[in-house]
């Protein structure tokens, strides 16, 4: 996939958009050519974190809340750029950044605590804190760990696969 103009002047050479996208969100190329910035998807979400990003195209925004999958957004886009038959919704990649605070020796599980998937799990170190695991099969992606991370060492973006269609 080739770079936008705009991934090229932020130094993004990888064609691949770092911008979340609401679930059931098309393919970059094909999402930007449908939606119609309406905004319908921004003001149904119950979680409020469907935001007005660049050019006026919705994104989402996981500091405050997670998305509950609820559907509406995918619901109430008439432009179809949202498809809430595609399955998965999404696919985000979750990392945990070296500033996690058990990942330097303090006892923390405030991530854990928040994914009822319980897709982040805490693996037992011998004369240490357990250490917070990403499990990719059980993520959702719904993002309700990031923004209770007191350290904001959790990163959620695409996964590089969802780009492609």
């Amino acid at each position: 996939m080739n770079p936008s103009r705009r991934q090229l002047l932020r130094g993004n050479f990888s064609g691949i958009s770092d911008v979340i996208r609401p679930p059931w969100a098309l393919p970059d190329l094909e999402f930007s050519n449908r939606c119609t910035r309406c905004s319908d998807c921004i003001r149904i979400c119950p979680e409020g974190i469907i935001r007005s990003g660049s050019g006026g195209f919705p994104e989402v925004d996981f500091q405050q809340r997670g998305c509950t999958l609820c559907r509406d957004c995918a619901t109430a886009c008439t432009a179809r750029a949202l498809d809430p038959e595609r399955d998965p919704p999404w696919r985000l990649r979750v990392e945990i950044r070296d500033t996690c605070l058990a990942q330097r020796r303090v006892l923390c599980r405030s991530c854990g605590d928040a994914c009822d998937e319980r897709a982040i799990r805490f693996a037992l170190q011998v004369g240490g804190i357990a250490r917070p695991r990403i499990d990719g099969d059980r993520c959702t992606g719904c993002g309700f760990c990031v923004g209770v991370c007191p350290v904001q060492a959790l990163k959620i973006e695409p996964d590089a696969t969802e780009s492609t269609p």
